[in-house]
């Protein structure tokens, strides 16, 4: 009998032949293309014991006919000894054709159960700065393996291919240029063996990732597969298809397909099952809030019950949960105001406020979050904001703005910032909570920005008479902004925002009183003199008879 190691060799060899040669070099490449799926698949049949198979060794034996007759025309093309181009490129053609129907044949077989468990070698893997081309033969065996080896075979080829793919970037690259390996990848993860279609959704949510291959895997028709992976796969399966669904869903041309084919529904589903774990539940929560950009999604997600069942999510005590399903309820209502009144029905607002509450066990990334839901959910409306004051945000928000981290602070400064531009009730409610003395705190920050935010807020603020009045009473707030006002390294921009607090200050008797009698007088006419905004008219309002002859130049000036 033939030996299949000796068509192994001899495969090999004519591939190296075969790569010297410069005519017909497309038609070439083509015949190497299928002579390494060849070699690839005899590889794997080797040391099987079922090789004495009669079948098997008449194909062999045809094997190396065909690569008997593939020489002579190698030979013909490095030599130039070939009689016309059209007639070889017609002989090449039949060559690829011949290889192409070994390659069936052995796949026949192995499916037939010829090939049994375990004794195939197993191609090495190519060292780190290996050629593209030994990648590709080694990516092509892989793929046999997946395509006409048993369980085992085709488990340690996606478990291998898997390594590869998430060591480095440019291999995946290779990969997807291996014909028909995307397409095998889709098809098994349809495949009865749960272990087969978790190893496989694995390998797609790696590639799936790149958006160079998106368009790959959605033309290789994979949502349908994710989607049934979705409903009736393993676990591991499902987060492999929910990460997957979740990067292909960036895409907004993809949100129909997954609607199409049940995922809202699916995804629901896992989010309102107990058993679903994190790991899950949180790509789930990512490709529904990619989804609803779409409007006809969105009204089936709320018709499906989404709302309720993302809020009931804000409440667990996960924080990836906890920040997928905010993320999701922030999208849904964002631009909404029907779903935005949903929202508030179903306990939306009382369930953030709650992970904002500085007693309860959550991380600051979801305080965070939860306050930016809160801000472009609820500052919008003075009603909803009410609604905040009667759960307490208020006194979160200060507590916050008090003995917060930085990242936790500074939100919560912005915050405070847009509310003081809402309504007189909220200034008043800010100013009776004691924003003010902690916004002076701010006015010397090192970044402009946040002076900037703290001044405008607090001139918000002391623009409501009685907040004028509490905010004169401690001597400390007023002397402090007009220390800061002499101090020489403060810029113009900030000096003219402390300005314009201590000209709000000067409609209440007491401060501008306590103004005009500080030692600071003199640094505040030489603002005016220096002609910075609003100094004029501050010293204006300061003035009164027994000095007003001492200014009168600056007036007339």
């Amino acid at each position: 009998m033939c030996s299949l190691r000796q068509a192994i060799e001899v495969i090999s060899s004519l591939i190296s032949y075969s790569h010297p040669i410069k005519v017909f070099v497309v038609k070439w490449q083509l015949i190497r293309n299928k002579l390494e799926e060849l070699c690839s698949s005899l590889t794997a049949l080797e040391n099987c014991d079922s090789i004495q198979n009669p079948i098997l060794s008449g194909m062999i034996s045809a094997i190396l006919a065909s690569a008997s007759d593939c020489y002579d025309l190698a030979r013909r093309c490095v030599d130039l000894s070939y009689s016309g181009k059209l007639l070889m490129q017609s002989d090449l053609d039949v060559m690829v054709a011949k290889f192409e129907r070994h390659v069936k044949n052995l796949f026949g077989i192995c499916t037939a159960g010829i090939l049994t468990q375990g004794f195939a070698i197993v191609v090495s893997r190519p060292g780190v700065n290996a050629r593209k081309d030994d990648m590709r033969f080694y990516f092509r065996d892989l793929l046999t393996r997946m395509k006409i080896g048993d369980l085992e075979m085709k488990r340690q080829a996606l478990l291998n291919l898997y390594d590869v793919v998430v060591e480095d970037d440019k291999y995946v690259k290779i990969l997807v240029e291996v014909g028909d390996i995307v397409n095998i990848l889709v098809s098994l993860l349809d495949s009865v063996e749960l272990e087969i279609q978790q190893e496989a959704a694995k390998v797609v949510s790696v590639i799936s990732g790149f958006d160079s291959y998106k368009s790959v895997l959605i033309g290789a028709g994979i949502i349908g597969p994710l989607i049934r992976v979705l409903e009736s796969g393993s676990e591991i399966s499902k987060e492999g298809a929910a990460r997957s669904l979740q990067k292909l869903t960036e895409n907004s041309d993809n949100a129909w397909s997954v609607s199409a084919y049940g995922g809202v529904t699916a995804l629901l589903k896992i989010c309102t099952s107990a058993d679903s774990r994190t790991a899950l539940v949180c790509p789930a929560c990512g490709v529904l809030r990619n989804l609803v950009g779409v409007d006809e999604i969105k009204r089936f997600m709320i018709e499906e019950g989404a709302v309720p069942t993302l809020i009931k999510l804000a409440r667990s005590k996960d924080e990836a949960v906890q920040i997928s399903s905010i993320e999701f309820l922030q999208n849904i209502a964002s631009v909404d105001e029907s779903v935005r009144q949903l929202v508030v029905r179903e306990g939306g607002i009382r369930a953030l406020v709650r992970v904002f509450d500085p007693k309860s066990a959550c991380t600051s990334k979801s305080r965070e979050m939860a306050l930016w839901a809160i801000e472009n959910l609820c500052f919008s409306s003075a009603g909803y904001i009410i609604m905040l004051m009667n759960y307490g945000f208020m006194d979160q928000l200060l507590f916050f703005l008090r003995n917060g981290d930085v990242s936790v602070q500074e939100l919560a400064l912005k915050a405070a910032f847009r509310l003081c531009g809402k309504s007189e009730e909220t200034k008043k409610a800010m100013g009776d909570a004691g924003f003010m003395s902690e916004l002076v705190k701010f006015l010397d920050a090192k970044s402009f920005e946040v002076r900037e935010m703290a001044a405008v807020a607090l001139s918000s603020l002391v623009s409501v008479p009685k907040n004028r009045k509490r905010f004169v009473q401690d001597d400390r707030n007023v002397g402090f902004l007009l220390q800061l006002l002499d101090q020489e390294e403060a810029n113009s921009g900030s000096k003219k925002l402390l300005i314009s607090i201590l000209l709000s200050l000067t409609s209440c008797n007491s401060g501008r009183k306590k103004i005009a009698s500080s030692g600071y007088l003199k640094n505040i006419e030489k603002l005016a003199e220096a002609e910075v905004s609003d100094a004029k008219r501050l010293v204006r309002k300061l003035s009164t008879n027994r000095f007003r002859s001492i200014l009168n130049v600056i007036w007339h000036s």
